[in-house]
């Protein structure tokens, strides 16, 4: 199963600060070991919301609002997906990050074909490993 590790932002975060050269070691050493295993398929950090964008879908219309958004604890701060065998798994690996003084971490299971019912068509799911297919090469090109 894949999931997506959601590391969740604070006012530090938000405020542009930047982790220490020793916690981004320990981090570096970290996704190392989670590389080793075969478990980390992808990672990044984000940028405080006040670089960024919101986009508000009412029917037609499209609202952009500029960052920065309220509620930093509900910010997302950074990104793992990870490749593993259950959710206690990633629980296990997770518990293993270099963090502390309260961040709070959030593990979501990626949704996979199988989810999502009978509303996905084989041809709904041809047109998906399709553009799968595009996605891997392109990344491969790189």
């Amino acid at each position: 199963m894949r999931v997506m590790v959601l590391v969740k932002g604070d006012e530090r975060y938000e405020g542009g600060a930047v982790p220490s050269t020793a916690l981004l070691a320990e981090m570096g050493r970290f996704n190392e070991s989670l590389v080793n295993a075969g478990v980390l398929l992808a990672a990044d950090g984000l940028l405080p919301s006040s670089r960024g964008v919101r986009v508000r879908f009412d029917d037609r219309q499209r609202t952009v609002i500029d960052g920065p958004f309220a509620e930093s604890k509900e910010l997302v701060a950074g990104y793992w997906i990870w490749q593993v065998r259950s959710l206690e798994e990633a629980i296990e690996w997770l518990k293993r990050a270099p963090f502390g003084g309260g961040v709070e971490v959030e593990i979501r299971p990626i949704a996979e074909a199988d989810d999502y019912g009978a509303e996905f068509t084989p041809e709904l799911r041809a047109q998906e490993a399709r553009m799968a297919e595009q996605v891997a090469a392109r990344q491969g090109a790189r």
